[in-house]
């Protein structure tokens, strides 16, 4: 009897100690530290669907990779669920790793303005809701500036006025599993055939900047 109340009280312990004192699982942390690798530098953009985003930004010579993510909300480590019932306050957001020497921020800003259409206010496409916002999320004074003019220069581009946002990158977090390169594992899928695929070659007819393919 000692040995079974022995074992039932370890692993009560264990059970408590993967739980917070509310009695539920501890949430993962999917923040990403604000920090490029050397020589390296981030960007962070909200534009639609970040399936489309991430497609469009990784085939930019100089990028190094986008992740799929969240930012601009006041929740924690958001759920995909959670970020589509519009309550976070986050919008589906590409974290964006770039090489500056070979692409610079104003050439990021340039393939935004060129891949969605920034004066649908809560809108991108078939997607509805604050969390499809278009939004640039800039890590400092220089990008912000940058995006100001970046606002300036494509406002004639466009038949209505430009409703992009302009946050400063508080905190990113990272999409589940699932939502990164979601374009490559799932090619065939109706979305990604039917608004992914057409947004990325309206995007390479506008796009002047160097491509990987």
């Amino acid at each position: 009897m000692k040995n079974l109340i022995r074992s039932l009280t370890g692993f009560l312990a264990l059970c408590l100690l993967a739980c917070n004192s509310s009695g539920q699982a501890k949430k993962t942390d999917t923040s990403i530290k604000l920090t490029a690798p050397k020589g390296k530098a981030i960007a962070a953009f909200a534009e639609g669907c970040f399936w489309c985003s991430e497609h469009i930004f990784e085939e930019i010579a100089g990028v190094d990779s986008a992740v799929s993510g969240y930012a601009g909300g006041h929740v924690k480590n958001p759920t995909y669920k959670q970020v589509c019932s519009e309550t976070t306050g986050h919008a589906e957001t590409v974290l964006v790793y770039y090489n500056p020497k070979v692409v610079s921020y104003s050439d990021l800003l340039d393939a935004f303005f060129s891949s969605h259409d920034p004066t649908t206010l809560n809108r991108q496409g078939p997607d509805v809701g604050t969390s499809y916002r278009s939004a640039i999320f800039y890590t400092d004074a220089s990008q912000l500036e940058q995006a100001k003019q970046a606002i300036r220069k494509w406002t004639p581009s466009f038949k209505k006025p430009i409703v992009t946002q302009l946050e400063p990158l508080k905190a990113f977090y990272r999409a589940e599993e699932y939502h990164q390169n979601y374009e490559e594992y799932n090619p065939s899928s109706a979305y990604i055939q039917g608004v992914s695929v057409p947004r990325f070659n309206a995007f390479k007819q506008k796009c002047k900047l160097q491509l990987k393919h």
